[in-house]
């Protein structure tokens, strides 16, 4: 059994039609990080294909808020804007998909996956010090996670905290072998907004039992995602910043 983890999707059609070419054959089941909507213009097509395909999930930040489950503003105006039009966007089942999504973590295999932090799905775990702080709360020793929209991770263990890098911007792969009675956090970074300076789609592949995981980047039509962002007349930023995979 291969799994395709995917997070961040944040409405880009676009980004994750590429995902799934690009790993195409390579997987048996998917599982998201959360973060489904908010920023991209094709909340409802997102959803569809996730209640369609997606096996295990955990809700974002974004859906969470686009779903009317959060105040909008703790989102920076940008953000609260474009969740504002998704709210309105979607279909009466779709929003009542997004309303019911479980909290992270949730175990899935010998892995579990979370959105953010494992207590608040709001928190960052962006360094080795967010890594220390939530440590005990981790309960298997391998957790994939999103938020951040950046691809790596972290191995951590009562002795130290070490990061994991990106795939290099040359490559469209890296295999990272998993430490033994290490725990690994692994992000596998944002399908559809990158912000590690690399606007390649980002995802990763893993099968349980095997001492590896495989994170992948591929290239999409960042070109056509920002003119429906810019069509659908959500905030410009959101689609300028594509490109530069901030």
């Amino acid at each position: 059994m291969r799994y395709l983890i995917v997070s961040d999707i944040h409405a880009n059609w676009e980004g994750l039609q590429a995902v799934l070419g690009h790993a195409g054959g390579r997987y048996d089941r998917i599982v998201c990080c959360g973060d489904l909507v908010g920023y991209g213009a094709d909340p409802n097509a997102v959803i569809d294909w996730a209640r369609a395909n997606v096996a295990a999930i955990v809700r974002g930040n974004h859906d969470k808020a686009c779903a009317g489950l959060d105040n909008l503003l703790r989102l920076n105006p940008v953000a609260r804007a474009a969740a504002l039009w998704t709210t309105n966007a979607l279909s009466a089942a779709n929003l009542e998909y997004l309303k019911n999504l479980p909290k992270g973590p949730l175990a899935v295999d010998d892995f579990q996956i979370m959105h953010g932090a494992p207590i608040d799905e709001d928190e960052y775990v962006l360094a080795t010090t967010d890594v220390d702080l939530v440590r005990d709360d981790i309960r298997k020793p391998l957790t994939f996670f999103g938020h951040t929209h950046l691809q790596g991770g972290f191995f951590t263990s009562r002795n130290g905290t070490r990061k994991i890098s990106q795939t290099p911007a040359g490559d469209d792969e890296q295999t990272v072998e998993l430490w033994r009675d290490w725990l690994c956090l692994a992000n596998p970074g944002s399908v559809g907004q990158p912000r590690d300076r690399d606007p390649r789609a980002a995802y990763m592949l893993y099968s349980p039992g095997e001492p590896e995981l495989i994170y992948r980047r591929v290239t999409y039509d960042v070109a056509a995602a920002e003119q429906k962002i810019l069509k659908a007349g959500l905030p410009e930023s959101l689609a300028h910043r594509l490109a530069r995979g901030v």
